[in-house]
């Protein structure tokens, strides 16, 4: 599920420039309770990529270059954020992700989607620079473990990432290999199917007047297509108004958000908006709206101390409630406004390892 955005300033797509604002938004639509928090990384962690234990297999380590603001899942996985250059990373779930190499294929470390993002945030400062680093495709292998949710579902997700020039890649594994789309055409990713057959579906759209006709659904494809004509219809000449560049920003990927009790068990890729963020590349504002809280709430990177040597902070949004089915951790109603003081220190989790 989910859908993901990128605006940049310019009078049309065509001529879209860096020169001003860059904005990337993104729904997370999912069918159980994921217990979002938002956690303050600084540069300088050991990190590990999962824990793989039963087969031998080892683990991809790594260092963080850059420090990062991000939003998790269910106290196991980076789903969502943003670094101290502007790098943005979005995980979204599509189901036809397969990681599994081919036999003969060199053996490489494992990293679990739960620590895939993070690893892009923590490590590059560009697009460019971490499309350069992964086409060899050498580094790791990909691991997909089950979801902690009562889902039953495989990890399985693609990769956006977006930085300050406007410049952007989709990362897919596909029958093993990945695939790269790069280039700041790259503007759009909902979910299924994979997004070369996107690109082709979303052909057929471009040609209609999308001031007449529209697909409405709630489907993947169709959210592809209303957020790849609001880009292209929008004004886009807001580069000394930032303001005005986050609001178009969340008024279209607000109008690709999935209501609350809609979800379909059969079809994964649809499923309830729980939240949205929408970041500013170059003011490095991260924005986060809980679809059941009253408020928009923000991080200011600028505000926070990200250096080697600093701590581990979350900000506490979580509240127990009582439910017809038992006590619920659930998103505290009040959280909005800048937040950038409230992190406290604590310990780092643990990234979702394979069973």
């Amino acid at each position: 599920m989910c859908t993901r955005i990128l605006y940049v300033d310019g009078k049309s797509l065509k001529s879209a420039t860096a020169a001003g604002n860059v904005v990337t938004g993104r729904n997370m639509d999912w069918a159980a309770p994921l217990e979002s928090e938002i956690w303050a990384f600084p540069a300088n962690m050991e990190r590990q990529g999962g824990t793989y234990n039963n087969n031998g297999d080892s683990s991809f380590t790594w260092t963080s270059k850059y420090g990062s603001v991000i939003t998790s899942a269910l106290d196991a996985c980076t789903t969502d954020g943003i670094n101290t250059q502007g790098l943005v990373a979005n995980l979204l779930f599509l189901v036809e992700s397969d990681y599994e190499r081919g036999d003969g294929e060199e053996q490489l470390p494992k990293m679990s989607t739960a620590a895939w993002a993070q690893y892009f945030l923590d490590s590059f400062a560009t697009v460019k620079e971490a499309v350069v680093a992964m086409e060899p495709d050498n580094l790791f292998e990909v691991d997909a473990p089950v979801i902690p949710d009562g889902s039953n579902k495989k990890s399985t997700v693609h990769l956006s990432i977006s930085d300050a020039t406007g410049d952007s890649a989709i990362f897919e594994y596909v029958g093993g290999k990945l695939q790269i789309h790069h280039g700041k055409d790259y503007i759009v990713m909902t979910n299924s199917p994979t997004y070369d057959k996107q690109l082709a579906i979303n052909e057929y759209w471009e040609k209609k007047d999308g001031m007449i006709v529209l697909p409405g659904t709630n489907n993947a494809s169709d959210r592809f297509a209303r957020c790849s004509f609001y880009l292209s219809a929008v004004p886009r000449d807001h580069i000394n108004d930032v303001r005005t560049a986050i609001a178009t920003t969340f008024s279209i990927i607000r109008n690709a958000a999935v209501p609350i009790g809609i979800a379909d068990p059969e079809k994964p890729n649809l499923a309830s908006t729980l939240w949205s963020t929408v970041s500013d590349h170059k003011n490095l504002v991260y924005y986060y709206a809980n679809t059941r809280s009253a408020s928009v709430c923000w991080i200011d990177l600028k505000e926070l101390d990200l250096g080697e040597g600093s701590e581990v902070r979350k900000i506490d949004m979580l509240e127990e409630v009582n439910h017809p089915e038992g006590t619920k951790l659930i998103e505290k109603w009040e959280l909005g406004g800048n937040l950038t003081e409230k992190f406290v220190a604590t310990v780092p989790f643990e990234f979702l390892p394979h069973p």
